[in-house]
């Protein structure tokens, strides 16, 4: 954690950090102040350049900077630049005393000595979701703590559905959404919209059916991942899908959804407003597995984190930063300004009294999955690589999906 692994900190670790950086929804550098632990400035870096002075979320950084006696100064980066700039940072020995980073990129800070451990720093867990706090763990250590999260989910359009004659609650399995897709085309409609572009934004929506399957990301040309990538290939062939979905960003999937002429969008907590203004009735329904229940989704969102530093009286402050960013007080407005669920129970279930409609993606989150869970950590990027590679070789009909996903395979041994 201190001299020895900053020398870890090398070229392929910054590019292993910006390729697994910033799928899901997300105030210059800063300089940590040594004259004196527990007073003056702390900094704080961020993925919230949204954020300006005066937003909410300023002004709760700064209520608990006033709460531990100094002052938080701010910088909000882009997501992959972020992962950039911090790992610049402690090679010069300049980290800021609070990282807020994208959860995939924990792993990778933590294995190249840039973090503490929540036993070093103290930070206290026990609250949160076992599911959601795995994304920020390597090796049976934790890094940090999830500020809060979101997952994929479908969307559907009740009016399309109710126009094709499909009840949403038989829509249980694989077999039941394909039969309602089927059906929703013999009405003359358009059927289901997702992302598969050629980047991580691909991999994070292949991801539930992928999990949904059984399949795991040690092993990709599994016959489970064959059948999850076999059923997006389906539906393209049976003009289920359409084939912009091998272009389509999580943005654009949703704008094609939002024109009200599909059935079906796989989509994030981050289109709830977006989806409140659409214009049409709509529900959510978490991601079916194959054979039922709900698929494992992988969890989007970011996790507080206390980088190391030379001067570890530094970081009883720090604590009391975190600690307060990351209270039952402050979770839900901090959750509900960056549309997230929140990671603990406590919070959740005051959000679901203050809106109800919550309530599936609460589901989905508690079958959630981290993407670098099952201790992947820096192997995760090269998999994911291989992942969107084999879906946008099956999908455009190059290769079979048995032949994509064996090629993928064999690149990631």
């Amino acid at each position: 954690m201190h001299s020895s692994s900053r020398r870890r900190l090398t070229a392929m670790a910054l590019s292993t950090v910006l390729a697994a950086a910033g799928t899901a929804c997300s105030s210059g550098s800063g300089s940590t102040d040594t004259k004196g632990a527990g007073s003056g400035t702390y900094t704080l870096w961020d993925p919230y350049p949204q954020f300006a002075e005066g937003s909410a979320w300023v002004k709760l950084l700064d209520a608990c900077g006033d709460k531990a006696g100094v002052k938080v100064e701010r910088t909000g980066f882009d997501t992959s630049d972020l992962a950039n700039k911090t790992l610049l940072a402690a090679q010069q020995g300049n980290s800021p005393d609070v990282l807020i980073v994208d959860n995939p990129v924990v792993s990778t800070l933590a294995e190249a000595g840039v973090l503490t451990t929540t036993d070093e720093n103290k930070a206290d867990t026990s609250a949160v979701d076992p599911n959601l706090l795995a994304a920020g763990q390597s090796d049976g250590k934790t890094y940090g703590t999830p500020i809060g999260a979101n997952t994929l989910a479908l969307y559907y359009n009740k009016k399309v559905l109710e126009e094709a004659g499909v009840d949403i609650a038989s829509v249980k399995d694989w077999t039941s959404l394909t039969a309602a897709l089927a059906q929703v085309g013999k009405a003359g409609k358009k059927g289901i919209t997702f992302s598969a572009i050629g980047t991580e934004e691909g991999s994070f929506q292949f991801l539930p059916w992928f999990w949904g399957s059984g399949a795991e990301l040690t092993e990709l040309d599994s016959p489970q991942a064959v059948s999850a990538l076999t059923l997006w290939k389906n539906w393209l062939d049976k003009g289920y899908a359409p084939n912009s979905v091998l272009n389509n960003t999580q943005t654009t999937s949703w704008q094609e959804f939002a024109s009200g002429d599909y059935a079906f969008a796989e989509n994030g907590t981050w289109q709830l407003a977006a989806a409140k203004k659409a214009g049409f009735d709509y529900g959510v329904l978490p991601i079916p597995a194959t054979g039922g229940g709900d698929a494992a989704a992988p969890t989007g969102g970011e996790f507080v984190t206390v980088p190391v530093q030379s001067d570890t009286g530094r970081y009883a402050t720090t604590g009391k930063l975190t600690a307060c960013l990351t209270s039952s007080a402050n979770l839900y407005d901090t959750d509900t300004t960056l549309s997230y669920v929140a990671p603990t129970e406590e919070v959740r279930k005051k959000q679901l009294a203050a809106d109800p409609a919550l309530k599936p993606w609460v589901a989905a989150l508690k079958a959630a999955k981290g993407r670098t869970s099952d201790n992947l950590g820096t192997t995760y990027p090269r998999i994911s690589e291989q992942l969107w590679k084999a879906v946008q070789s099956a999908l455009s009909g190059s290769t079979s999906p048995e032949d994509a996903l064996t090629s993928a395979q064999a690149a990631v041994k």
